[in-house]
């Protein structure tokens, strides 16, 4: 990311180097070597002390060049296969090692895939908007955001599985029944379901219950954001402001 040419605005006061680190793109280790050189100023007066607090009324500089905070991040991925849904993993790839490092800065996934299952994740930095796209809104059947997945198969499925996914199942070792789910069939061994929970391995388990094993598990839509079918698993862009404003 390329310093921007406007002053910066920092909503509070932040340390020097996080600043720095956060508008450049740069690693913290790198902006700390910049300032000991002399290389940032805050207000034309070169600073040295990366612990420097900093302000939203300050002009903060790398190399004479203003740097400015970057907004709101908001993205949408094509998750593949083998790469699991964390800010950090010493076994696997993650979310963010598919983004450039200068936007992985406080991003998080607003909601979780298993590694076996690819498709939508949602990605941000906007704790209030994550908060809205994963917890279920208030009242007695406490119903979250519906989400709709492409499943694949082992077997046929049986004739009664939209009964008795409308009723909820009870998944092994739980003490409570899954909230109505929603179910299309595209064929024999190929069906959407929509679910409106995020229990663990949740899909999988349901058609355990139905008697089958789930082989393909595929995202398509979170809410009434669906994914960019232009996307390749690993390709991300940022979402419009009309998608923003669904959550």
């Amino acid at each position: 990311m390329s310093p921007d040419n406007n002053a910066s605005t920092v909503s509070t006061t932040m340390r020097l180097d996080k600043f720095v680190s956060q508008a450049s793109g740069l690693s913290r280790k790198q902006v700390q070597k910049l300032i000991r050189k002399g290389e940032v100023s805050v207000d034309g007066e070169s600073c040295r002390d990366g612990a420097t607090k900093v302000t939203a009324q300050q002009t903060v500089c790398l190399d004479d060049e203003p740097l400015q905070l970057r907004g709101p991040v908001y993205l949408m991925l094509n998750k593949p296969l083998g790469v699991v849904c964390s800010t950090e993993d010493f076994d696997h790839e993650t979310v963010l090692d598919l983004l450039p490092y200068e936007l992985q800065e406080g991003v998080h996934p607003a909601g979780r895939l298993d590694i076996d299952t690819s498709g939508l994740v949602l990605l941000t930095d906007d704790g209030q908007w994550s908060h809205r796209v994963t917890a279920p809104k208030r009242g007695a059947a406490k119903q979250g955001v519906f989400k709709r997945y492409r499943v694949e198969l082992a077997e046929p499925l049986c004739d009664e599985a939209e009964q008795r996914l409308d009723e909820g199942l009870m998944l092994r070792g739980e003490t409570k029944p899954t909230l109505p789910a929603k179910l299309q069939r595209l064929s024999s061994t190929e069906v959407l379901i929509e679910i409106q929970e995020g229990r663990y391995h949740q899909v999988k388990r349901m058609f355990a219950v139905l008697g089958n094993r789930v082989v393909g598990l595929h995202r398509e839509a979170i809410g009434a954001l669906a994914l960019d079918p232009k996307l390749e698993p690993g390709q991300y862009r940022a979402l419009e402001t009309h998608e923003i404003d669904l959550f």
